[in-house]
């Protein structure tokens, strides 16, 4: 189980991860563990992992891998990812049919947010990347302004208005916060440290 929550309008994005992931042990025992579940990749991309503690790993690739090409745009970001993600996405599952039968319980899933020079017209992008089709297959579908995983309908439907009306992120954030806060209250499977982040013009910022 994970928290993620983000949203968007044209002031930048706001990314939120709980830390807290479960992970199988060698006898297919589940364990629990502090990780961190958002990733700065580029000065102005991100990328949050939800489900299975290696996701962390896999994240930490793909920042290698981007870092290595130079890319930044998260257009660019996003196009390289995908491919790069469904891969070691794919790995992940076949190791992990070897312990225990193939199961959606076992998912991972990851957000891509960062802004682009390509569109003058919208700078900020949000991407889900998922098993939308059948497993183990990776998939992705673009965030128009809020999105949960797992899905939180009110917080959604709130954050949607106030993205929607081009609310300043510094007026948006209590809202986040405070929707992550009480996910956190609860439910024991969602933990501290709750981590929150910006991505604007200038770049990536926790906050």
């Amino acid at each position: 189980m994970s928290q993620l929550i983000v949203c968007q309008n044209s002031h930048g994005i706001i990314l939120a991860a709980d830390s807290k992931a479960a992970a199988l042990d060698l006898s297919g025992n589940m364990t629990h563990l502090t990780v961190h579940r958002m990733l700065q990749l580029s000065a102005h991309t991100a990328v949050l992992t939800g489900g299975a503690a290696e996701g962390m790993g896999i994240i930490g690739e793909l920042k290698n891998f981007l870092e290595e090409e130079g890319v930044d745009d998260v257009q660019d970001a996003y196009e390289a990812a995908l491919p790069f993600l469904a891969t070691r996405f794919e790995t992940f599952m076949r190791k992990l049919c070897e312990i225990v039968p193939l199961d959606p319980v076992h998912h991972l899933y990851f957000i891509l947010g960062g802004y682009t020079n390509r569109d003058p017209e919208r700078h900020f992008r949000l991407y889900l990347l998922w098993t939308r089709k059948k497993l183990p297959q990776l998939d992705g579908d673009e965030i128009s302004f809020a999105y949960c995983v797992p899905r939180l309908m009110g917080l959604e439907y709130k954050l949607n208005k106030l993205c929607q009306a081009n609310t300043p992120l510094e007026d948006v954030l209590p809202a986040v916060k405070k929707g992550m806060e009480e996910r956190a209250m609860r439910d024991d499977e969602i933990g501290p440290p709750l981590r929150f982040a910006f991505i604007t013009k200038e770049g990536f910022r926790e906050v």
